[in-house]
């Protein structure tokens, strides 16, 4: 909450303004909430307004001087299956009561630290109201009965905290709550709902918490600095130390330095009212006319195709299943990075042998039966031994297997000619060992060691191989990290693919354009195809959805269903050929030209 913000807040809760002054200097609202007496003590309010403070915003100070422990307790008593070091993690994120918890997607309880999706899973289970429950607290609200909690919840209102969060435009679209908007928010505001999930600082990187004295000096006075001022993210602060630290800069010039960056920064946000979504199709769009059609061989490695240009961008846009060209890089941990054995050995592990890469096969008519020739040079180079080979011939089904030497004979139980060729085929393609879906693993030498590229991906099973370094291993295969990894990391993959497939065919897109339309992507917290069976699709216009694919269809289903164009967006106004109401097209301003007359 910025400082404005925090500031009539607190004024609205009745802190005098001198004391709202002070307070909006040092705390968020959020923050304020959450500290102790002592740390107020220590940022120079006297015992005299802490009593003041806590008392007109009904903070318990009894609690205060440890509230994390009381959380903590709160949350291993009301969730089963939840520990202290669980209920701990909790906190650390940012939640500080159960009313929190239970108003927060599944999805964003997973990517807590040490949560993981299954606690996630029991958390909401555990606190997540029925139907029954909601539709009572909702007929609570003055001028809400059955029918119209029952709209609410058809609506999508699932709690009461939806409809703290929710605008009075969506509300007011349920049938029969037009003038009820009122009542609605007087209730929500006296259930003193909590805050939404504070923003979180990203935690320190590694190199922040080893970095030496004089950048955590540096570091330390821009951000104090900073408050002083404005915001600033992490990442310009880091740049900014890196570019000053071995320059001789008074705190003046420091001072003068951090106002111009803040004012840079300001001005490279976007305005409020700004067609952003226009701007980002037309900067993605217009570019994407020039991009070939192509595959190309991934860079500097000849043995492996990957698609890109013009088809790659549709696929990540498309939300393809799967790539055409899916594959991977796995980077290996310092222990196997530097031993070439090493290396070879986990692509062994990794890359699909079947068995006509390791043996060959014979079909012996006159004794019905199918030989098995090991070449034991391929086995060798491969890591297998005769006894893994006859174990996986022995699974082969409706069949009877005899060893001698490097010699395998395979019986069919029935001994007829078609029996004799399936079993033939099907030994052939026996998969010996290896990870489904990885056809070949080729080593590379980089500078920091060696390096694994994969023609198929299985990002799952890969991750699981001992050895292989799960914080840098990437694939091309956006699903298969949603499935993994979840949404954020998909969100971040499809950044990545989107701009290094712009970059590679030497298209300068502002790499804002492409986050936003991985946001729209994935802001339901799955991944959605940009068209007509994703969001382009869901739109509410019903000319905006005609605009863009099977124009005939979507105007008679409308029809059928009689839907209403309320024209908010961009596409249905240029389309009807009225101002769009973005920028100067929200202003109507008219003239009375005989008043005009009379000033002259």
């Amino acid at each position: 909450m910025a400082k404005k913000d925090t500031l009539r807040a607190l004024i609205e809760k009745g802190i005098p303004e001198h004391l709202a002054n002070r307070i909006s200097d040092k705390f968020t609202l959020g923050a304020l909430k959450k500290t102790s007496p002592d740390a107020l003590i220590n940022k120079g309010f006297t015992k005299k307004e802490i009593s003041e403070i806590f008392e007109i915003l009904d903070i318990n100070a009894t609690t205060k001087d440890n509230p994390k422990k009381t959380v903590i307790k709160e949350f291993t008593k009301a969730i089963k299956g939840i520990g202290p070091s669980k209920a701990e993690a909790l906190y650390d994120a940012g939640f500080r009561s159960l009313e929190q918890l239970k108003n927060t997607p599944t999805e964003v309880i997973a990517v807590a630290g040490g949560i993981g999706k299954k606690y996630a899973e029991n958390i909401s289970k555990q606190l997540s109201p029925s139907k029954d429950e909601v539709l009572d607290e909702f007929i609570k609200i003055k001028g809400v009965g059955q029918k119209k909690a029952e709209a609410l919840w058809d609506a999508g209102f699932h709690n009461v905290m939806d409809l703290k969060i929710r605008s009075d435009e969506q509300i007011k679209k349920v049938e029969g709550l037009e003038n009820l908007v009122e009542d609605i928010r007087k209730y929500v505001d006296e259930r003193a709902m909590p805050e939404t999930l504070p923003l979180q600082e990203l935690p320190p990187s590694p190199e922040i918490i080893d970095e030496p004295e004089k950048n955590a000096a540096l570091r330390k006075k821009i951000i104090d600095i900073r408050e002083e001022d404005d915001y600033l993210p992490r990442l310009i602060i880091d740049k900014l130390v890196v570019k000053l630290v071995d320059k001789k800069v008074t705190l003046s010039q420091l001072k003068k330095i951090i106002k111009k960056t803040i004012e840079e920064y300001k001005s490279h946000r976007i305005d409020h009212t700004e067609a952003c979504g226009i701007v980002s199709a037309q900067s993605i769009g217009e570019p994407g006319t020039q991009m070939t059609m192509r595959t190309f061989h991934y860079a500097g490695v000849a043995e492996i195709n990957v698609t890109l240009g013009l088809p790659r961008l549709i696929e990540i846009v498309d939300a393809r299943k799967e790539p055409s060209t899916p594959m991977m890089n796995i980077y290996l941990e310092k222990a196997f990075r530097a031993n070439p054995e090493a290396a070879k050995k986990i692509a062994n592990k990794i890359e699909v042998t079947n068995l006509i890469n390791i043996a060959d096969v014979e079909t012996d008519i006159k004794n019905m039966q199918v030989i098995v020739k090991a070449d034991l040079r391929s086995m060798k180079k491969k890591d297998i031994e005769m006894d893994m080979l006859t174990k996986r011939l022995k699974e082969v089904r409706h069949s009877k297997v005899e060893e001698k030497n490097d010699r395998v004979s395979i019986s069919p139980k029935e001994p007829t000619y078609k029996e004799i060729q399936w079993l033939s085929e099907k030994i052939k393609e026996l998969k010996i060992k290896g990870i489904d879906g990885i056809k070949r693993a080729i080593i590379r030498s980089e500078k920091e060691g060696y390096v694994l590229y994969t023609e198929g991906s299985n990002l799952e099973q890969v991750l699981k191989i001992e050895g292989v370094d799960a914080s840098r291993t990437t694939t091309n295969d956006i699903n298969a990290i949603y499935e993994v990894l979840g949404v954020e990391a998909a969100r971040n993959a499809i950044i990545k693919e989107a701009y290094n497939t712009l970059q590679e065919q030497g298209l300068a897109v502002d790499i804002r354009h492409i986050m936003l339309v991985a946001d729209v992507m994935t802001a339901d917290g799955t991944i959605r195809a940009v068209g007509r069976q994703g969001i382009s699709g869901e739109k509410s216009s019903v000319i905006a959805r005609a605009a863009f694919e099977i124009t005939v269809n979507h105007l008679l289903r409308a029809g059928q269903k009689g839907e209403v164009d309320m024209l908010e967006g961009v596409s249905e106004n240029v389309i009807v050929g009225q101002p769009i109401r973005l920028g100067t097209g929200t202003i109507e301003l008219a003239i009375d030209h005989t008043k005009l007359k009379a000033h002259r």
